[in-house]
């Protein structure tokens, strides 16, 4: 695993407290969209075990919550064994439609069903030889399931419709943000299947597990996107990587990379602002308490006096943070009952 440092000094992040970023790439022409990027011990923790598990042929399975970047780590593993060169196939099991998944899983016959015009091969013998991904392995149906487990078994399939028995050679990658076990004891997953594909298991991380990377997180988002979109935004206030990091980001790194998109788009100038690009959402508060628009914006106020330590006026106060003038944010807070705490 190739560890370089990310090109964006702090000074010209406009952060000076944080060193700059370890980017693991599997192999030095990874496209910069697939680098990982982080130097917190939970990460490095679960690039060491990609380093182990790749070069072997193990079945992995990567658990995390949504959004948390398991994909890529699905693809290190790839891009780091010795199937790199060959056919790296990604099944999103959730989007699949239920009527086609087992014929775009195994193949299919011309005449196997209706509108099966033509013989299609599945993705698995597309992935001879190399790696196939199974995201959200949670989602396949019950009825598939020992499909799979035969491919796993003896690698042998055969298309919808034909008697005819195929030999493939793949690895297989497994993600899911569910508790599998949990599935496997309420009858909703295969037991044998579970421990077929849990040989080799990796947990990632949280991005509120992993506060630590979110300053260089933030730095290596703004430089990729701003070339993307077309802006010049070089400088990323201390005060916005504080509100950053003192939320919990139920939606992970894709999440964060949505703000950041925003926030670039919305910056008028070279320096990074989160404006109104960046509200908490209403999902991460309970029902209960989330009814109103007026709860919600003295939430976001709260948070962000909070990531300001209470500072209101000047540079890298709230009022600045918020684009409005230092008496509009006291007399908002005045009015939603906001008042700093003893």
């Amino acid at each position: 695993m190739q560890v370089t440092t990310h090109p964006l000094d702090a000074r010209a992040a406009g952060v000076t407290s944080v060193p700059a970023p370890a980017v693991f790439n599997p192999r030095p022409d990874a496209a910069e969209s697939e680098a990982i990027v982080g130097q917190s011990d939970g990460l490095r923790y679960v690039m060491s075990r990609v380093d182990l598990v790749a070069e072997t042929d193990a079945n992995v399975l990567l658990c995390g919550e949504t959004g948390t970047g398991k994909g890529l780590v699905a693809s290190a593993i790839h891009r780091a064994s010795r199937r790199r060169d060959k056919p790296y196939v990604v099944v999103n099991c959730a989007t699949l439609p239920a009527s086609l998944i087992e014929s775009e899983l195994f193949g299919r016959e011309r005449g196997a069903f209706t509108g099966a015009h033509i013989t299609q091969a599945g993705r698995f013998e597309l992935a001879h030889r190399g790696t196939v991904f199974l995201d959200e392995i949670g989602e396949l149906p019950l009825e598939l399931q020992p499909k799979l487990l035969r491919v796993i078994q003896t690698g042998q399939l055969e298309h919808l419709g034909s008697p005819r028995t195929i030999e493939v050679d793949v690895r297989i990658i497994a993600a899911t943000n569910r508790d599998l076990l949990d599935e496997v004891n309420n009858g909703r997953f295969r037991r044998d299947l579970y421990y077929r594909l849990n040989v080799f298991p990796i947990t990632v991380p949280s991005l509120r597990d992993r506060r630590d990377d979110i300053a260089v997180l933030v730095r290596h988002l703004v430089e990729r996107h701003a070339r993307i979109l077309r802006k010049r935004v070089e400088v990323v206030p201390d005060t916005v990587i504080r509100a950053l990091e003192s939320y919990e980001w139920p939606g992970n790194i894709r999440e964060l990379e949505n703000v950041i998109q925003r926030a670039i788009i919305l910056s008028p100038g070279r320096t990074l602002e989160l404006k109104d690009a960046w509200l908490p959402p209403t999902d991460s508060v309970p029902a209960a308490v989330a009814t109103t628009l007026v709860e919600v914006e003295r939430r976001h106020i709260l948070h962000i006096l909070d990531a300001c330590r209470w500072r209101i006026e000047g540079t890298g106060g709230a009022a600045q943070l918020l684009a409005m003038k230092s008496s509009t944010l006291r007399s908002r807070m005045l009015k939603l009952g906001i008042a700093r705490p003893r």
